[in-house]
């Protein structure tokens, strides 16, 4: 991947100062905020009075500021007049000729769904940013950002077969909800065989997860099932001690709708110690 090889892994030193509101650079997100709205006027009116209680965020790259978070109390300073803001710097450490190459591949979307989650995955790695700092770098929300990086839980396997049987990120998408790579490898091949767009590979989805959704309560009470002969077995087999010792004990299984019931007789009589060591047992 162009531009990838190239970078060193280093985690981004941060600093709280205060930045010149001119040295601060808006990123793709900042441009269509509307600075007439009675919201930064407010906030404007708050900072004002109050100062700035929450600094904003930039990146340092390359010498420049670039605003990550914080675009709202940005606008609401420069309508209160201020002319620096306190900011958190997270100093990225790299070229911007680094970044630069990362994000314009991103960007020119040359890249199979796959891969530009893999691009992402690496911006987010080796500059030590959250997905909502990458988000910003990217101009995109958050939660896209988050959806792409969860089509890397689909194993190698799984992603050559989508790429070559050419299905969609929307087909990755639906497959993701089984959770175990053999349900999602049957589901899979059902897709590629009947050539299943992607609203019929999310009914076979939902198919297979009712199937599972039907077998689970089977196997707890299959469990609960087991659960029981095994307590009816111990008693039993505590009876058979305590008689085979010469205790005249009496045990009577009775079932009930909804439940068994055990009544256990123990003759009142004085025991040896041996005899009272099998009872408390």
């Amino acid at each position: 991947m162009a531009g990838a090889a190239a970078f060193i892994r280093k985690k981004p030193v941060s600093r709280i100062i205060d930045v010149d509101i001119s040295e601060i650079r808006f990123n793709n997100q900042s441009v269509s905020l509307n600075t007439e709205s009675a919201e930064i006027h407010a906030l404007a009116e708050s900072i004002a009075q109050n100062g700035i209680l929450q600094p904003l965020q930039v990146h340092l790259i390359g010498g420049n500021y670039e605003l990550i978070k914080g675009i709202h109390i940005l606008h609401a300073a420069i309508c209160a007049g201020l002319h620096s803001v306190p900011c958190i710097v997270s100093d990225m450490n790299c070229s911007a000729g680094d970044i630069k190459d990362l994000l314009d591949e991103i960007h020119m979307q040359k890249l199979n769904f796959f891969q530009e989650a893999e691009a992402i995955e690496k911006l987010i790695s080796l500059y030590g940013i959250t997905q909502e700092e990458a988000a910003a770098q990217l101009g995109r929300a958050q939660s896209t950002i988050a959806n792409k990086l969860r089509l890397l839980r689909l194993t190698e396997s799984e992603r050559d077969l989508i790429i070559q049987h050419r299905l969609t990120e929307r087909h990755a998408r639906a497959i993701l909800r089984l959770g175990a790579p053999e349900e999602r490898l049957i589901v899979l091949n059902q897709v590629i065989k009947q050539n299943l767009n992607v609203e019929k590979t999310e009914k076979a989805v939902e198919m297979r997860l009712g199937r599972r959704r039907k077998r689970e309560p089977y196997r707890k009470r299959s469990r609960s099932i087991q659960n029981i002969h095994s307590f009816v077995k111990t008693v039993n087999k505590a009876a058979e001690t305590m008689q085979a010792a010469g205790i005249g004990v009496q045990i009577q299984q009775i079932q009930k709708e909804g439940w068994v019931e055990f009544q256990i007789r123990i003759p009142q009589k004085k025991y040896t110690e041996t005899e009272a060591d099998i009872i408390r047992c």
